[in-house]
């Protein structure tokens, strides 16, 4: 099922000093957990952690983390990082059943041309990102896409608009957002600026109707 092999050192002692020392010489430190088993605590390279995590897959790639020459099918459940140089510092593997659902996030991704949006000089804006799902390891999909060329200016394109691969499920509300056709801020203020620019027009023309009636019944009086 997975063919990538993580391998990692077992870590003996822990503490944040240990930590540091891991991260100078180029390693992070992790655990794994899971499946009623003990947690263990490991350090990998950098390199071949991020090498793991940059496939098709991303961050749902199954791995195989290689513990004490023992291979255990896994998956990424949390990647911290530094707050100001974006570093990682730790990870948390969990540990993987074939046979069981996993909870996941998936990205999404928008597909085609909002030409409906785009001709009246609106904008398409992306309001949910990734997707919430269930599914058997083997079935988790790269990414889900949802087709915005039909959207409209005040439509949106929602969860139950995207089609999940057979063997996936989500649990999130079908009417949720994905992606609304919006007008842009320019657009808006050129709109009522046509507008204010009518309602002068308009004023002035029933500003000579009325002079022109006055003109007319003062010479019919005369």
């Amino acid at each position: 099922m997975a063919d990538l092999v993580l391998n990692t050192e077992k870590k003996l002692t822990t503490g944040s000093r240990s930590s540091r020392r891991l991260r100078k010489a180029g390693k992070v430190p992790g655990v794994l957990y899971g499946l009623g088993q003990d947690p263990e605590i490991f350090s990998v390279e950098y390199g071949e952690l991020r090498e793991a995590l940059t496939t098709e897959a991303g961050l749902n790639a199954l791995v195989q983390l290689n513990i004490n020459g023992s291979n255990q099918l896994t998956i990424l459940k949390t990647l911290q990082r530094h707050p100001v140089k974006d570093e990682v510092t730790h990870v948390d593997f969990v540990r993987v059943d074939p046979k069981q659902e996993l909870e996941v996030e998936v990205p999404i991704i928008l597909e085609g041309i909002a030409k409906n949006v785009t001709d009246q000089n609106g904008m398409v804006d992306q309001t949910m990102f990734s997707l919430t799902v269930l599914s058997l390891p083997e079935s988790i999909p790269n990414e889900l896409t949802a087709d915005i060329s039909e959207l409209e200016i005040n439509d949106a394109i929602r969860v139950s608009d995207i089609a999940l691969p057979q063997g996936v499920r989500t649990e999130v509300e079908p009417e949720e957002a994905i992606a609304v056709g919006t007008v842009t801020r320019s657009t808006m203020e050129s709109m009522a600026a046509e507008e204010a620019s009518e309602a002068d027009a308009d004023g002035e023309l029933e500003g000579e109707t009325s002079e022109d009636t006055e003109e007319a019944s003062s010479e019919d009086s005369e």
